[in-house]
């Protein structure tokens, strides 16, 4: 089946660091796991039933041009443009979209130092108000790492964290 196939269960899509993943289905759900100072980014357009979601890592894909173009999803700035576009092509409308983001803590890692989480919190908001979006639910910062889904049936996005689990 293709990424925009219309499906009545998509199963459970589990994405990694880098990973990206559009489904049109009226059940089923994405998920990512382990966001640090990544960002898990989702979106759902409830009518289509579309949903898709990308684990992005860093920032700016210039910054490291040639993992850019081998994984263009592992970057906040081509990942959600890639995001955005792929939800297009499956059929959704940028007017019904909910868009959701987790993630962007700040963990006791060398990748602190460089402020990671607090620069791609930044891309993200600039590319947002560059497309005329808004972050309808956002758990981000914090120092704890996080669980990302995304319910396409319901659209709601879940969050795991410190063991809870609660909707944004």
């Amino acid at each position: 089946m293709s990424d925009h196939e219309l499906s009545t269960d998509a199963g459970r899509v589990v994405i990694g660091i880098g990973g990206l993943a559009v489904r049109q289905a009226s059940a089923g759900c994405i998920v990512t796991h382990a966001l640090g100072s990544c960002l898990g980014i989702a979106i759902h357009d409830p009518v289509a039933k579309v949903g898709g979601m990308v684990h992005a890592q860093l920032p700016l894909a210039g910054q490291h041009p040639e993992r850019a173009r081998e994984m263009p999803s592992l970057f906040v700035d081509t990942g959600v443009r890639l995001l955005l576009e792929r939800m297009l092509a499956a059929g959704a409308r940028k007017t019904r979209w909910r868009l959701t983001v987790a993630g962007g803590a700040n963990l006791a890692t060398a990748s602190d130092y460089f402020e990671i989480a607090n620069r791609n919190l930044t891309v993200l908001r600039k590319l947002c108000w560059q497309q005329g979006l808004v972050i309808a639910g956002e758990d981000t910062g914090g120092a704890h790492p996080r669980t990302m889904l995304l319910d396409l049936a319901s659209g709601a996005t879940i969050v795991e964290a410190q063991g809870r689990r609660y909707e944004l």
